[in-house]
């Protein structure tokens, strides 16, 4: 297949370079990168190994499970029903989904949960890679679950459990009812041509998935509270998350399977205002809207143990608050929009630069500063965005 007209052969053989050093000198195992930059893309690049059992080589069609970057698109859908008057942020969620004011949520905003306040980040218990999967069980479990704190007051990041909060809100409020992922598919991916971005795969897709590659388990007390919001029993390992039933559900929080070429489309919409090849989902003004940080910035979340730069609309922010991932990958615009998922992989906007990126790789790695310092250099180096 040959490379798109606008790729840029400069740029793109830096970053394969690039590519090539995190391979060699870092660890990864199978890569891919891809940058957009004034909403045409100039950069796709890949490389390694897709699957060490059979040895199948990344291309760029590969797909990769990069968990959490699927909540910068879930996100998105919402804003979309923003946009059309259909939700709004300042009114409790039980206005839209009247079953989740039980157990003293009804006062719940969706600012609350796009911001990480909610107060149930924990997954419900018995939770299994079955009920996970089950989208239906999922919404009525938490509809039913007890906050941890009123919500609005504290800051605790909602690893799995935000995808299906905001997911069900934009269901709830979609005039025909659409699944979520159908939603996504129709509203998002098809108006701007995004061809493999996924939240809950077609059969014909899962050849294409690259398999993960397992962190070393590191000897973490049992206690800690990210264990209630990813129970070791729905874990994201390549023993849950490589299962045929999860990689087909609607997970929206987790579950996002896709190609650094169409992840960084979503981000390049957002890097260019709302709109790209003259289709707009959103405004200027509400795009701008989601680089205002939650309050309390500087307090540590309870349930990842330290600060992080999180917007009111459900995006992580750029900025120089630490020489740590994702902050140093991203840079130190403050009105950068960006989401990392479990293990590493990244998409961020710098609307700025008119510049997006996204890295997919399957090595879960505790390190990814690290591992994608060359592609960092290679940002800096091609378009002077430090």
């Amino acid at each position: 297949m040959t490379a798109p007209a606008t790729i840029d052969t400069q740029a793109n053989n830096v970053f394969q370079t690039a590519v090539a050093t995190a391979i060699r000198e870092h660890g990864e195992l199978g890569l891919q990168v891809a940058v957009y930059h004034r909403g045409e893309l100039v950069v796709d690049a890949w490389g390694g190994i897709a699957d060490e059992t059979s040895g199948r080589k990344v291309d760029r069609d590969t797909v990769f499970s990069c968990f959490s970057v699927i909540k910068a698109v879930t996100a998105t859908a919402l804003h979309i029903q923003a946009e059309r008057g259909l939700i709004d942020y300042e009114q409790p969620i039980a206005t839209y989904w009247p079953e989740f004011a039980a157990a003293g949520k009804d006062r719940a905003t969706i600012r609350d949960a796009l911001s990480h306040r909610l107060g149930i980040p924990q997954m419900p218990d018995g939770v299994t890679p079955e009920l996970m999967s089950d989208y239906d069980w999922m919404v009525d479990a938490l509809a039913k679950m007890k906050p941890r704190f009123e919500p609005g007051t504290d800051n605790a990041y909602m690893c799995y459990t935000f995808g299906w909060i905001i997911a069900e809100c934009v269901r709830r409020t979609d005039p025909e009812r659409r699944p979520f992922n159908t939603f996504v598919q129709q509203e998002i991916c098809a108006p701007i041509g995004i061809t493999d971005l996924w939240i809950g795969i077609p059969d014909e897709v899962e050849s294409r998935i690259a398999t993960i590659k397992n962190s070393v388990p590191r000897p973490l007390p049992p206690e800690l509270p990210i264990f209630s919001a990813i129970p070791p029993q729905v874990a994201t390992v390549e023993e849950v998350f490589g299962r045929s039933d999860v990689r087909r559900s609607c997970n929206p929080g987790a579950n996002g399977i896709m190609n650094a070429r169409s992840a960084a489309r979503i981000f390049a919409l957002l890097a260019n205002g709302g709109a790209l090849d003259g289709v707009r989902l959103l405004s200027e003004e509400r795009v701008r809207s989601f680089s205002i940080p939650r309050v309390d910035t500087d307090r540590s979340d309870t349930i990842l143990g330290f600060p992080v730069r999180v917007g009111t609309a459900g995006f992580w922010l750029g900025g120089d608050v630490s020489d740590e991932y994702p902050y140093r990958l991203v840079g130190r615009n403050p009105r950068t929009l960006c989401h990392p998922g479990a293990g590493g992989s990244i998409g961020w906007a710098d609307p700025d630069a008119n510049l997006a990126v996204a890295i997919c790789h399957n090595r879960m790695t505790h390190a990814p500063s690290e591992a994608f310092a060359p592609i960092r250099d290679a940002v800096t180096q091609v378009f002077g965005v430090t």
